[in-house]
C-alpha cells in the first residue's frame, strides 16, 4: 500500500509539473529573419550522394532529366530547397574544374582519394550542377580549390561560369551548350583548410586567401558572396584571425563546421540504429554544445565588425555515425532514424535564435550519405524521417523570429546528462501566420503545455506531429514507413490552449486566432 501511494504521489507530482509548463511567444517583438538558406542542402562527390542516388545520366531506364532522377528532384522540390553547395567538402579541395566539362565520355577518370578510393569518371561538372540547381530552384554555392589548385585556375572557373563577354572562357561556355552565364550565389575559398584542405594554420590562410581573392573577379550583377574556410566545433581562432585579417578584400561570410558524434569518440562514434537512451540524449544534447560553438563565435565577429556585414554560415552539420555494417566505409552510409529528424530539429532552432548572422547552414548531405533526405537502391527511393523534419519546417524559410520561451521546462535527464525536455521556436511566416515548432526531448514521457501569444490565448493550432514508437524508428526501401508526420491540432477550452506533445516528437503548427 505504502509503495502505491507514493507511486501516486509521484505521477500527481508528474501531472501537476507538467501541467504548469508554458510557452510564451511574443508575437510584438520580431526579430531577424530567419534566412531561407537556413535550410540548404549540400551534395559532395562522395559514395552514391551523386552518382546513382541524384545522377542516373540521360541514357538510364530510370525516369530522369537530362540525367538528374525525376523521383529524387521532385521529392527535393517538395523540401523548397533554397540552396546547394558543391562539390564539396573535402571532394572540393581535390576538384580541378576543367575536367568536368566538355563531352562526358572524354572527361578523365580520377581517383576519388578521399571518399573511399574509387573510381570519378567527372561526369557531374559544372554545366550538370548548375542544371540540378535549376531543377530545384535552388541557389548554387560553388567551392573553389584552395588545397590543389591555383589561383589562376580559381579566377578562370569564375569567369567561365560568369563572363558575359566574348572571352575565350566565355566563348567555350558557349561550345560546352550554355549561352547565359551561370548565376553564382556564393563562392568558397577552400575547405576545411584546417584540415583536409591543407592542415594549414588560420594565419597562412589568411595569407593565401588574400592573395587568392585579389584575382576573382566577375561582373558586377553576378558578384557572389564569398566564403572563407573558418574553424570547426569550439574553435575560435580561425573566426578571430579571419575578422582581423581578411579587411580589405572580398570577404563576405565565415563558414564553420559541426558534427555530432552520440559517444563524441571519432574511432567509435556511436550506432544508428539500436542504440541504449543514453546515445538518444547525448545525441540530441549535443546541440546546446552547437549553440554555444555558434554564439562564441559570434560574439568574435561583433567585436569586429559591429555592423554585422560578416556571415556566419554553418554549412557543415549533422548526425555521423560508425558505416553501415558491409558498405564502403568510405561512402558514409548509415541509417537515419527519429532520432534524426528530432536533432535536425534541435538545430533549426539554434540557427533561428541566432538568425542576426546565422544566413545559411547545410545540412551533410542530401541522399545516401551521413544525415540524408532521401535513401536510394536503383530505381527505389525513401523520404527519411530528417526529410519529414526539413518539410515541417518550410513555412520558417524567410519567416521573421519571434522571442519564445518555455516556462517551467521539465528536465529530461538520463543517467548523468541533462537537457531542457522542450525546445521551442517561433515565427510569423511570409503568409503572415505565426508558426511554432517544438521538440519533446524527452523519448519516454509525453509533455502537456499551454501556448500564449502575445498577451493572448490562440483560439487554436493546426499542423502536424512526427513521432514513431521506436528511438531507432526508420523508413526503410520497400517496407512500411515508420515515421511520417500525421496531423495535429488542439483547441482553447475556457481560455486556456494545451498542447500534448507525444514523447520524442517534433511539432509544427500555426496558430490561428
Amino acid at each position: 500500500m505504502k509503495k502505491q501511494l507514493l507511486a501516486l504521489v509521484a505521477t500527481l507530482a508528474l501531472a501537476a509539473q507538467a501541467a504548469d509548463v508554458k510557452v510564451v511567444v511574443s508575437a510584438d517583438q520580431p526579430g531577424p529573419v530567419i534566412h531561407r538558406n537556413i535550410y540548404g542542402q549540400f551534395a559532395e562527390h562522395l559514395g552514391t550522394g551523386i552518382y546513382e542516388g541524384m545522377w542516373v545520366g540521360p541514357e538510364s531506364k530510370i525516369p530522369n532529366v537530362r540525367g538528374w532522377r525525376k523521383d529524387v528532384i521532385g521529392a527535393l522540390k517538395d523540401l523548397h530547397v533554397p540552396l546547394v553547395r558543391w562539390p564539396g567538402g573535402c571532394f572540393a579541395d581535390e576538384y580541378h574544374w576543367r575536367e568536368g566539362i566538355g563531352p562526358r565520355a572524354k572527361r578523365p577518370v580520377k581517383v576519388n582519394y578521399n571518399w573511399g578510393g574509387v573510381p570519378e569518371n567527372n561526369a557531374v561538372g559544372t554545366h550538370e550542377f548548375f542544371d540540378l540547381a535549376e531543377q530545384l530552384g535552388a541557389e548554387a554555392y560553388v567551392n573553389g580549390n584552395l588545397g590543389t589548385g591555383s589561383p589562376q585556375e580559381m579566377a578562370e572557373w569564375l569567369e567561365y561560369m560568369t563572363s558575359e563577354g566574348n572571352s575565350t572562357l566565355a566563348q567555350l561556355r558557349r561550345k560546352n551548350g550554355r549561352d547565359k552565364p551561370f548565376r553564382v550565389h556564393y563562392f568558397a575559398i577552400g575547405n576545411e583548410n584546417w584540415g583536409c584542405g591543407g592542415n594549414m594554420r588560420p594565419e597562412y590562410y589568411v595569407d593565401l586567401y588574400r592573395h587568392w581573392a585579389s584575382f576573382l573577379r566577375t561582373p558586377a550583377n553576378n558578384r557572389p558572396i564569398f566564403i572563407a574556410s573558418g574553424g570547426h566545433d569550439a574553435r575560435t581562432d580561425w573566426t578571430e584571425t579571419l575578422a582581423k585579417g581578411l579587411k580589405g578584400v572580398p570577404f563576405d561570410a565565415i563558414s564553420h563546421h559541426g558534427y555530432t558524434l552520440p559517444t563524441g569518440k571519432w574511432e567509435k562514434k556511436g550506432s544508428a540504429v539500436g542504440f541504449p537512451e543514453a546515445e538518444w540524449i547525448s545525441t540530441l544534447a549535443h546541440t546546446q554544445k552547437v549553440d554555444e560553438w555558434v554564439r562564441k563565435n559570434t560574439a568574435i565577429l561583433d567585436q569586429h565588425d559591429p555592423a554585422k556585414k560578416v556571415g556566419f554560415y554553418f554549412d557543415e552539420w549533422g548526425s555521423w555515425y560508425d558505416p553501415e555494417p558491409g558498405t564502403n566505409p568510405g561512402f558514409l552510409v548509415q541509417r537515419n532514424t527519429l532520432r534524426d529528424a528530432l536533432l535536425a530539429a534541435l538545430h533549426f532552432h539554434v540557427f533561428h535564435a541566432n538568425a542576426e548572422r546565422v544566413k545559411m547552414s547545410n545540412v551533410a548531405q542530401m541522399v545516401n550519405v551521413l544525415q540524408a533526405m532521401i535513401l536510394t537502391s536503383k530505381d527505389k527511393f525513401v523520404l527519411t524521417p530528417t526529410y519529414h523534419a526539413f518539410k515541417l519546417y518550410v513555412p520558417f524559410q524567410d519567416a521573421t523570429s519571434l522571442p519564445a520561451t518555455v516556462e517551467n521546462n521539465p528536465v529530461y535527464t538520463v543517467d548523468k546528462l541533462s537537457m531542457p525536455g522542450i525546445s521551442v521556436t517561433a515565427g510569423r511566416g511570409k503568409d503572415g501566420k505565426v508558426y511554432v515548432g517544438l521538440v519533446n526531448a524527452n523519448a519516454t514521457q509525453a509533455t502537456e503545455l499551454d501556448l500564449q501569444v502575445g498577451a493572448g490565448v490562440p483560439k487554436a493550432v493546426k499542423g502536424q506531429v512526427l513521432t514513431a514508437g521506436a528511438m531507432d524508428a526508420q523508413n526503410e526501401l520497400g517496407k512500411p514507413a515508420q515515421v511520417v508526420p500525421q496531423a495535429f491540432e488542439a483547441q482553447a477550452v475556457n481560455g486556456k490552449l494545451t498542447l500534448k506533445l507525444p514523447a520524442k516528437s517534433v511539432v509544427v503548427v500555426a496558430v490561428e486566432g
